[in-house]
Formats: structure tokens, sequence, C-alpha cells
């Protein structure tokens, strides 16, 4: 790997083709000295749609089996974007054959198989192998700002966290059946947005340690099985047929966070007609707050309490090259320009490449290791034992506590 670095994706769906791009343009990002970047093959067991992305994003050729891009001489780094339960099963089994590997959050379906795949990724380590998570709203720049602004003191100490990720994908009842409806209560809406929700919420504000008031609901229990492969969005044909939905359409919870003085309150859903990608996130802070919105992602707003009751409440702050991640970043990388979360998965890619070969010239933040990405599943694990729980109080139970 010292020439080139060869690529694929093992899912060809919506993430799929944002993992594409991101390793196509990620050479580009910050002046890289990174080698060329070879993409080599695009994975799905639906071979047209395997075939269409490949020729799309430019990968040399496609593979509808996963074993073999593990079994691939030219293929170095990989990224696992499919369902949930066949994480284990090909991350393993990919970092076995030596390959560096780049996975999807959540990092699993179950505590079990998440934490079976850090061990795996402890081993691979010893022999020089990356294994990361996607944790992606770490690298919004706007996020990152706010991160900032707590660490430098100019917000200072997180008091409370209020947080939202509305979707409105299954917000019809005629949306089919999918591996996203299937399963038990907190593999759901809490699983598939809330886990996103969860790292950003504690990127801000620190580990969640505790849970309380977990609450599901499953709104529309029934959904009509398609007849053949249907993507995302797309027109089905049903075959008469419904499925059942056990897992939530709708999950909330409280959290305490860090030493314990922070709280908040997060809301998930995937049944919020008119918001097609509705993350919130806003931190009350010792000196001032701050909010983030999904739906504008080049600005913050942004309020302190130095500026005096005159002149309280919300400003306007446009993100520019004074902002992370923006200069360099950006080919316009001027105040203003507007970017969103495709350039997230680029920012994201660049940073495993800068791991994978050890680059020390200003190398981006590293991404979630696998560890991360059980603390992760862990915190989502109290929330579901809470809600089954009629909203207990509930500490976050970790690696160590579960092997005591």
């Amino acid at each position: 790997m010292s020439d080139s670095i060869g690529v694929a994706v093992i899912g060809a769906g919506m993430a799929g083709k944002a993992h594409m791009a991101a390793w196509r343009n990620a050479p580009s990002l910050f002046g890289s000295t990174l080698p060329p970047v070879r993409l080599v093959s695009i994975g799905d067991v639906y071979e047209p749609l395997a075939a269409q992305a490949a020729r799309r994003f430019g990968y040399a050729r496609h593979d509808t089996d996963w074993r073999a891009i593990a079994a691939a001489d030219d293929i170095d780094v990989v990224s696992v974007v499919v369902a949930n339960t066949l994480h284990r099963e090909i991350v393993e089994g990919l970092l076995a054959a030596g390959k560096h590997v780049l996975c999807e959050k959540p990092l699993a379906d179950s505590l079990e198989d998440a934490r079976a795949m850090a061990s795996a990724a402890d081993a691979a380590a010893a022999r020089g192998q990356t294994a990361r998570v996607g944790f992606t709203y770490r690298r919004a720049p706007g996020l990152a700002a706010i991160k900032q602004f707590v660490e430098d003191s100019t917000l200072g100490r997180v008091l409370h966290v209020s947080g939202r990720y509305w979707t409105d994908y299954g917000s019809s009842p005629e949306v089919p059946f999918s591996w996203r409806f299937a399963g038990a209560p907190g593999t759901g809406a809490l699983a598939d947005v809330g886990s996103h929700l969860t790292y950003v919420a504690e990127f801000l504000a620190g580990e969640v340690r505790s849970v309380n008031g977990g609450l599901f609901t499953t709104t529309i229990t029934e959904r009509p099985v398609a007849a053949g492969h249907v993507l995302r969005g797309q027109q089905a044909q049903f075959t008469g047929e419904v499925a059942t939905v056990d897992n939530d359409d709708y999950a909330t919870f409280n959290a305490r966070f860090g030493g314990g003085t922070a709280v908040g309150s997060l809301e998930v859903s995937r049944v919020a007609a008119a918001h097609p990608n509705g993350l919130v996130i806003e931190v009350f802070c010792e000196n001032g707050a701050a909010r983030w919105d999904q739906e504008r992602p080049s600005e913050i707003g942004l309020a302190l309490r130095s500026d005096g009751s005159r002149l309280g409440g919300y400003r306007q702050v446009v993100l520019g090259p004074e902002h992370p991640y923006v200069a360099g970043g950006m080919a316009m990388d001027a105040p203003g320009v507007g970017w969103g979360q495709n350039q997230m998965f680029e920012y994201q890619a660049r940073a495993f490449l800068d791991e994978v070969t050890g680059n020390t010239t200003d190398p981006l933040p590293a991404n979630a290791t696998f560890d991360d990405g059980v603390h992760n599943m862990e915190v989502l694990d109290a929330v579901a034992r809470s809600a089954a729980s009629g909203g207990a109080s509930l500490d976050v139970r970790t690696t160590e506590g579960a092997n005591a």
C-alpha cells in the first residue's frame, strides 16, 4: 500500500453512495500528501445496483459477495454500509483478511456483537490495521465550532442540552417493510437516528452516564411487503402481504452527562412529516448558549451572557475559514458558500486515510473507535431498558461492568 490505496464500499444504497463519493474526493482536501487512491469495487447483493453505482462513481468493478472484496489483493480499505445485522460477520471477515475497515453506525444490532467486533478491532490494531466507526456529524463545522467555544471557555461548562432528530422516511403507512423496521424495541428510530443524536450530544457535553424517562412508541404497526428490491424513496409494487413492525417509530429519553452536572433531553422520530432530516442540537452553558440545525448547516446560533440584556438572544454566525474544516477543506473555502452532510463524509474519509497512512502533517481529528461505537450502543441499550421499565433511571452499563 506504499504507492497507492485501493478502496471498496460494501452496500450501494444511499449512505453507501455517500461513502463512494467521499473516497473519490477525500485526497483533494487540505492540500493532501496522501498516496493515490484507487477506486476498486462496489459490493452489493443486488447486482444491478452495484453495477450502476460502480459506473456512476468511477469504481473499476462490482461484486455481489463481500467475500470477494475480502479476498482481493488490490483492496486495502473498505467501507461497510449495510444493514446493522450484517455488520459483525462482514467486519470480522474483512479484518481477518487484513483490510482497514470504516463501519457505519450503529456498530451492530446487539451489544454482544458490538463488543465482539471491538475485540476483533483490537486484535487487528496489533497487526497494524485501522478499524473505525462512522460518527459523521462530528465533522460538521458548526458542531466542531460549538465544541471549541465550550472548550475555550467562550461558552464554558455545559449545563443542559436539548436535542431532537426528526425524520419522515417512515411517516407514510405505504412505505414498504425493510430491515429498518425489523427488530425489537430500540432497534428502530433510536438505533437509526438516535445513535447519531446521542454521539452528537456527547461530543458537546461529555459521555452519557445514566438515562431516565425512556419511552418508545410504534405508530405504524404494519407495513406492506414489496415485490422485489426497492430503494428508499422509490415507488414499490406490493405482494399484498403485510409485515408486523415491532421496533420504535418514536423514542425519547433524558440523560445525565459527564460528572453529573450536565443533563439533557433527546427525542427522535422517523414519522415526523415534513422533516426529512431534522437534526437540531442546543446547548446551554455557563457563559451563554449555542444552537445548530442540520437544515441550516452553514451557520450556528450563538448567544453570550457578556452581551448583556440589551443585546441578548441568538446571533447568526455564518461559518467560514476561521471555523473548523472550512479553510482548505472546501474548493471555495469562503464564508457563506455553504456545505452539507455530503462534505462530512469526505472529511471522515480523509481522516481515515490519514490514520491508515500514518500521516502526521496536519492530520484531521481521528475517527471514532470501535470502543466508541460500543459505548454508543451501551447508551442505546440503557434507553431500551429504561423504556421497558416504565422510564426508570438506569446507569449506562459499560463493557467493564458487563464483564464484572
